[in-house]
């Protein structure tokens, strides 16, 4: 019934919409022609005006959809003139320059960045990312509401891209390429993602078919910048599951700024609703900070650290997980002793200098350092009892298991240390000759990296110790067992290994036309050698090329509509976890492996209901040759570190976003995915990511007559992943899926203060910004489960699978503010 009223109050609120006034927002800061801020320029169009600060900062909010003339004037400068045309709710930075002796010769008009849409990049608004609501917030919450991007584990910010998996994700920010922990071995131990939205000015995503310029990995790139303040600002944000604070500033001679960022976060609220019943304590917090000085106005110098550390202490004691049918009801209980004591630390600084010669040429070199320190400690004895429940109702035993089919004990023991150190150094560089533009790179990188894996499982049941998979069964209790005793699975290394990378690039993009028609090319190259040596390992030095290219269009059409396509070579070298084998040893002659792309793209631009729409549709083709095979157990990758299989990837992906309801983005995606490999030529079988049907949605809303009463709707459906095997067995012999996954999370806030409600009174008067709510995640207690425990029963050992189910529906309240 809850679930019934839930659903109608989301509809009531999505179909129901008002017209109220459609407004956009200009910012930026002004300079004159030494790069120094300039004060009190007046800002004027047809409805309004302002004038900038003492740091030459300005915010304007101007009519959307329509062409809007805005001057830029000064006393002693030169009038500037632009023609803006955005769009409902954008926030658009303009940051103009005033010359002394140059008035501008021409008005512009400045629209959306087209540059992105050309390049097939997806730019998410930072407001968006932070008002959605989700289990695990933040830029990777966001992603999963696009085509193409999956994910089935909530408590996980990883996320596999048209078939690829975790590691196949580039993340940049601010132009310097960030790291995740090595060692994560189940979806509650992540901590927090690297990215953090308080400081984020902008997001674009590629899923594909990207340049050059950006690394070899074989599925997509997240391309994150943060905030060069204009202005003092305090962010806050608190709810149940922890808070987030940022400061953020500048000078008084705008040549220094600052932002720094401190998150702290507690799963318990989200964890301790599962079916496991435990004393766990999982416990994220970071400090980041983003600083910039201008020595002159040709040279920057900026500065992007990190430092983080998160916990775990984990005891479980008793679970209960009832699956089945209503016929056949069956029920798995589980006693536990043991704990689990994990810690992740990880630091992370890197330097910029930015030298920019003239308007035309652009140099930079970055130096940057990633370390991390890392723990996996557990000794844990699980005692089960699988058995048939009592379905009678009204059964004074009704629930409860009758007969039991199987019992047993499960022990595992983990001692697993890493210490590694990432040190890179890169220049990189970018000229503009008329409408061409060339950019390149070179790039040093040192991987030190230290590694102690020891892990083992014994299992017992009914027919005693059971033997490992690779070996003949016992026949206990029947026959006596003389042999020793062997766990059941056993991983015992110890590695010191170093990688030495170089990798350059280069590419040419041109602006250009064809007849009537706009087009834009991009050809470029990317170099990458690697060797690996270590203790008690043969070293190895490989060398690849990777050709790519991008050619867009728009025609001169009535409808706007443009034209993408884009081909090229993607080659993934290895890194270390790909070199470690499943038993923990590390094979230095992997190969990189190796992938064909080509993607095929289209943005329609249209209006309904006088508000704007676009309708993006991508297909794409993927063949992969020397793949590295691999288990996944939760977001854990195992690899077999063998170049010995084969696969593909074809789907195709549909994204429709507008103004569904006036003055709010919303957006609808649908996914279809194939994705196959074929290991030691035994034959195609789908690989762990083969998400074959993906259905999101993200409807931002308000209620009618209450505008300051926002409702956001985030939902996300994935059809099962062939995940359902034990990691060790052999994938041809395991072909069944998960069941699919479904959620759907619903966030209400109440704005008191905002952009366009401030007050020069009362309590609100020191608030910029300020809002209450509260939050259900999975609003309709949809039961997913992300792997299988696997069981065996008592007469013929077959093995059961009993489903390891995710967070059910929890309420988290929040609140946001800005001083």
């Amino acid at each position: 019934m809850k679930s019934k009223l839930l659903l109608t109050t989301c509809l009531i609120f999505s179909i129901i919409t008002i017209g109220i006034a459609q407004t956009a927002t200009i910012k930026g800061v002004i300079l004159n022609e030494r790069n120094q801020p300039v004060e009190k320029v007046s800002i004027k169009t047809d409805t309004g005006g302002t004038e900038t600060n003492a740091n030459g900062f300005y915010s304007l909010t101007i009519p959307s959809n329509k062409e809007v003339t805005i001057e830029f004037t000064h006393l002693s400068l030169k009038k500037v003139s632009s023609i803006f045309n955005l769009k409902n709710g954008e926030e658009f930075e303009f940051n103009p320059v005033m010359s002394s002796s140059v008035e501008q010769i021409a008005p512009v008009v400045i629209t959306s960045n087209r540059r992105k849409e050309v390049e097939g990049i997806v730019t998410l608004k930072p407001e968006t990312i932070r008002k959605i609501p989700g289990a695990n917030a933040g830029v990777e919450n966001l992603l999963l509401t696009l085509p193409g991007v999956s994910n089935n584990n909530e408590l996980s910010t990883q996320y596999s891209v048209r078939g690829g998996n975790f590691d196949e994700n580039l993340v940049y920010v601010n132009g310097i390429e960030v790291y995740r922990p090595f060692l994560v071995r189940s979806g509650q131990q992540e901590g927090l993602s690297f990215v953090n939205t308080d400081m984020v000015q902008n997001v674009d995503f590629s899923a594909g078919g990207f340049q050059a310029k950006y690394g070899d990995k074989l599925s997509s790139v997240l391309d994150i910048t943060y905030k060069n303040p204009y202005q003092f600002e305090v962010n806050a944000d608190l709810s149940l599951l922890g808070g987030s604070l940022s400061v953020e500033n500048i000078s008084k001679d705008s040549k220094f700024t600052a932002i720094v960022g401190g998150r702290y976060r507690d799963n318990s609220l989200l964890v301790n609703a599962r079916e496991t019943e435990t004393n766990f304590n999982p416990t994220f917090a970071d400090i980041q900070g983003f600083f910039t000085y201008r020595f002159s106005n040709k040279f920057h110098l900026s500065f992007l650290g990190n430092a983080s550390i998160n916990s775990y202490n984990y005891e479980p004691y008793t679970r209960q997980t009832n699956f089945g049918t209503l016929a056949d009801p069956i029920a798995l209980l589980i006693f536990y002793e043991g704990q689990e004591k994990d810690r992740y630390q990880t630091v992370f600084g890197a330097f910029k200098g930015s030298y920019f010669a003239n308007d035309d040429l652009n140099l930079h070199l970055v130096a940057s350092t990633y370390h991390t320190r890392e723990e996996e400690y557990y000794d844990i004895l699980a005692q089960y009892r699988l058995g048939e429940v009592n379905a009678n109702i009204g059964d004074e035993d009704f629930g409860e298991v009758e007969f039991s089919e199987g019992i047993g004990s499960q022990l595992t023991h983990g001692r697993n240390d890493l210490d590694a150190l990432i040190t890179n150094i890169e220049h990189k560089g970018d000229f503009k000759v008329d409408n061409n533009r060339i950019e390149w790179s070179i790039k040093y990188t040192n991987e030190n990296i230290r590694d102690r894996l020891v892990e083992w499982e014994v299992i017992d049941s009914a027919g005693f110790s059971i033997r490992p998979p690779s070996k003949p069964a016992n026949e206990q209790p029947y026959i006596p067992y003389t042999a020793e005793l062997e766990p059941f699975q056993n991983v015992r290394a110890k590695n010191n290994t170093q990688i030495n990378r170089v990798q350059a690039y280069a590419q040419w993009s041109q602006r250009s036309t064809l007849g009537n028609n706009d087009v834009w090319y991009n050809l470029g190259v990317r170099m990458h050698n690697w060797s690996v040596k270590g203790d008690g390992i043969e070293t190895s030095n490989s060398t690849v090329f990777t050709p790519r290219g991008q050619f867009s269009i728009k025609p001169e059409w009535k409808k706007d509509m443009l034209f993408r396509v884009s081909a090229g070579f993607y080659y993934q070298p290895p890194f270390y976890r790909e070199l470690r084998d499943s038993s923990g040893v590390v094979q230095p002659k992997v190969k990189s492996q190796k992938s064909f792309h080509a993607v095929i793209g289209n943005d329609y631009s249209f209006e309904m209901w006088n508000r704007p729409f676009k309708l993006t549709s991508e297909i794409y083709y993927k063949n992969l040759w020397d793949v590295n095979p691999y288990t996944l157990e939760n977001v854990r990758i195992r690899y077999r570190a063998k170049n010995n299989a084969t696969a593909y990837a074809y789907g195709l992906d549909l994204r429709l976003n507008g103004e569904f309801v006036p003055g709010t983005e919303s957006w609808f995606s649908f996914g279809y995915l194939k994705t196959e490999e074929n290991i030691d030529n035994r034959g195609y079988i789908s690989r762990p990511t083969d998400q074959r049907l993906k259905f999101a949605a993200l409807f931002q809303d308000y209620v009618p007559n209450m505008p300051n009463l926002k409702v956001y709707l985030n939902l996300v459906y994935n059809t099962g992943l062939p995940g359902g095997s034990p990691s060790y067995a052999d994938p041809y012999d395991y072909q069944n899926r998960l069941p699919d996954y479904k959620r759907a999370d619903l966030g209400l806030q109440y704005v008191l203060v905002d952009a366009n409600k401030q007050f020069s009174h009362g309590w609100k008067k020191p608030f910029k910004g300020l809002s209450f709510g509260f939050e259900i995640y999975n609003i309709f207690d949809a039961q997913n489960s992300i792997t299988n425990t696997w069981v065996r029963d008592v007469s013929n050992k077959r093995q059961i699978a009993i489903p390891n189910y995710l967070t059910p529906r929890v309420f988290n309240v929040r609140t946001t503010m800005k001083f």
